[in-house]
């Protein structure tokens, strides 16, 4: 799929960005201290971190509502990375569910089917925090920990270009809707949004 992108002449080297709305897209690969621990040290052995690109923003921005209209971003390319967690036989199962900003991960039906377990509910805020090393409200799918599954609408994967968190408040991930199914254990899941 192609997807929309600018040129840029970085360190005398072209280099091909991907962009969303009047966001300033950078390498990521370049720009490593504007994510997350975690998410640098998943990026630096991503084979796709090259299509990826860094967008420093006002933190104050971060929430969904205010980034998509500070930047003119359409919520149908915005992603959210929400963290739900349920049990069976007292095997607690974490799952990441990235969903369109214009829809809810269904987590009552489809999350606990996935998951197979009688109840999901959102993991709270202090061990979202804790356990996947982000900011909360800056939470993205690269990086989280590998035993954690990683469910990714497909509705998601058909957008030229995706908006995700980086891990901090102060930046975002663009990345192709086609690269988010190369995410390490990456299951693409039909109406993960409702």
């Amino acid at each position: 799929m192609e997807w929309p992108r600018c040129r840029i002449v970085l360190y005398g080297e072209e280099v091909t960005l991907p962009v969303l709305g009047a966001l300033i897209s950078l390498p990521v690969l370049e720009h490593l201290d504007l994510v997350a621990a975690p998410t640098a040290e998943a990026l630096r052995s991503w084979p796709y971190a090259e299509q990826v690109a860094v967008c420093e923003i006002d933190p104050g921005l971060a929430d969904t509502a205010a980034l998509t209209e500070a930047f003119d971003l359409p919520l149908g390319a915005s992603g959210n990375c929400v963290l739900v967690s349920g049990a069976r036989a007292g095997d607690e199962r974490i799952a990441a569910c990235v969903v369109p900003a214009s829809t809810r991960a269904d987590v009552n039906t489809l999350v606990r089917r996935e998951l197979d377990v009688r109840k999901a509910s959102f993991l709270p805020m202090d061990r979202a925090v804790e356990e996947s090393g982000m900011e909360y409200g800056g939470i993205t799918p690269v990086g989280l920990p590998q035993q954690w599954r990683l469910l990714v609408d497909a509705a998601l994967t058909a957008e030229a270009v995706v908006c995700v968190g980086s891990g901090l408040r102060r930046s975002k991930l663009l990345i192709p809707g086609a690269v988010l199914a190369h995410l390490p254990g990456a299951e693409v899941v039909e109406g993960l949004g409702r």
